[in-house]
């Protein structure tokens, strides 16, 4: 008999193993259902507006800041909204966002003029600021240790799989038709994404760290219990609770790991807009048709390297995965800006490089934020490195254009290699090594920076 109660036992063991597994997978798929939704509002712009300049009488400077509409919303939404995110809370913040996303989706459909698809824009951008915040620090306070590298990672995934998508919905239905509102359908389309995403997130509980910190510990108990089959773990008694607030993130315990988050995104996502300069040349030498193939087929390569980075990361570490990929950057970078006029096969060489490795190390965008602030300011730390991720956004889109047309080619090259070597300064300095601790001891300010192979 003890041996049919030891089997019984087991079994129904492992089976609260796999209900808290799918659990853990269900937050992460609703979380990254999120960064889908994120992808295709970015991701339909491209499509829509050369459909919309002649519908709505853009003027080329009307164009260009409705296209970035949504990058300047994300900047400020990083802001705001993570911020508030830790003052009031994942879960209703979590519904918020979605319902601005399938909102602002639909009122594209009735936008009479440039001044009210701006005005839209640019509060889906916040949104999409708010919801950068919001789905890392969800999978990253309901995610074990062994697991949380790879599911937050997944978030970059999800995002890339949403501007794929976009991309494609934007190529197909531009060839089905020509009608003039067409535009209009395309940027709408993001309403049915984000409608699942809405969905899907109903019912899921709120954080029960986040709870924890702001003493509704029953409350938190109760979750932690029924959805992850464990006790919370008790209060650290020993950490100085830290005020929500923007503040706090350049307290002594905390201004490095903001300084290094905003630094390393900054630095990866500038050279991209510099790289992609030779997106045309390179497509073209690959045979891409010019009708929005070539793209899809860029954004689907930078998926796969993307999917390199979630695979990989908890067999290297977060700090190997970030150093080198920016050394190989640096390196590909460099070669285009010594050699600008070299055979179309370097050129093609030194871009997929970059590309791949650019694509792998950028999932860490979703996951050092999420893990190095406690907390009571985990959202508000995600929140701001993302607003600082779209400066180097901003610089690309806006002054590189200028840079190929005062120095040429090679200089904005070598000016890149440069942000990446920073990138590598920035990341030997200050990237700690998380895998496999727990949340708690990676977020103390007191954590010890650990530098070599995780136990």
């Amino acid at each position: 008999m003890s041996g049919v109660h030891t089997h019984s036992g087991s079994d129904r063991a492992e089976g609260d193993r796999r209900r808290v597994r799918r659990f853990e997978n269900r937050i992460t798929v609703s979380a990254g259902g999120g960064e889908v939704c994120d992808g295709w509002v970015l991701g339909v712009v491209g499509a829509a507006m050369p459909l919309a300049r002649d519908d709505l009488a853009l003027t080329p400077a009307w164009t260009g800041l409705i296209g970035s509409a949504s990058l300047i919303g994300l900047f400020f939404g990083g802001l705001l909204f993570g911020r508030l995110t830790d003052r009031i809370g994942r879960q209703r913040m979590y519904l918020i966002d979605l319902m601005v996303f399938l909102v602002g989706s639909l009122a594209q459909l009735v936008v009479q003029d440039a001044v009210q698809l701006l005005a839209v824009r640019l509060v889906m951008g916040a949104a999409v600021g708010a919801d950068y915040a919001i789905a890392g620090a969800l999978v990253a306070e309901f995610a074990p240790p062994h697991r949380r590298g790879r599911l937050l990672a997944s978030l970059i995934v999800f995002w890339y799989v949403g501007y794929t998508l976009a991309t494609a919905f934007g190529i197909v239905a531009a060839q089905l038709t020509d009608a003039p509102s067409l535009w209009r359908w395309i940027l709408a389309s993001s309403a049915i994404p984000s409608l699942v995403v809405l969905l899907a997130r109903l019912g899921t509980p709120e954080s029960p760290s986040w709870l924890a910190s702001k003493g509704r510990r029953a409350e938190a108990e109760a979750i932690s219990r029924r959805w992850l089959g464990r006790d919370l773990d008790p209060p650290d008694v020993d950490r100085e609770p830290v005020r929500t607030g923007h503040r706090a993130l350049f307290s002594p315990g905390y201004v490095r790991r903001t300084l290094f988050t905003s630094l390393f995104w900054l630095c990866q996502v500038t050279p991209f807009f510099a790289i992609s300069t030779f997106a045309p040349q390179v497509l073209g030498l690959l045979g891409a048709p010019s009708d929005g193939t070539g793209e899809l087929l860029l954004n689907g390569f930078l998926l796969v390297g993307c999917l390199s980075g979630m695979a990989v990361i908890n067999r290297i570490g977060r700090r190997t995965l970030l150093i080198w990929p920016f050394a190989v950057t640096a390196a590909a970078l460099l070669a285009l800006g010594l050699w600008p006029h070299a055979p179309h096969a370097v050129i093609a060489l030194c871009f997929g490089v970059f590309a791949l490795f650019h694509a792998a190390s950028s999932v860490l965008q979703a996951v050092y934020p999420s893990e190095v602030f406690p907390t009571e300011i985990r959202a508000t730390g995600i929140g701001f490195a993302a607003a600082a991720s779209r400066i180097g956004a901003a610089v690309g889109t806006f002054l590189v254009p200028l840079g190929l047309a005062a120095w040429g080619v090679g200089p904005v090259m070598l000016l890149g290699c440069a942000l990446s070597l920073v990138g590598v300064l920035v990341s030997v300095a200050w990237a700690p090594e998380t895998r496999g601790l727990e949340l708690e001891r990676v977020s103390r300010p007191d954590a010890p920076e650990r530098r070599g192979r995780a136990t």
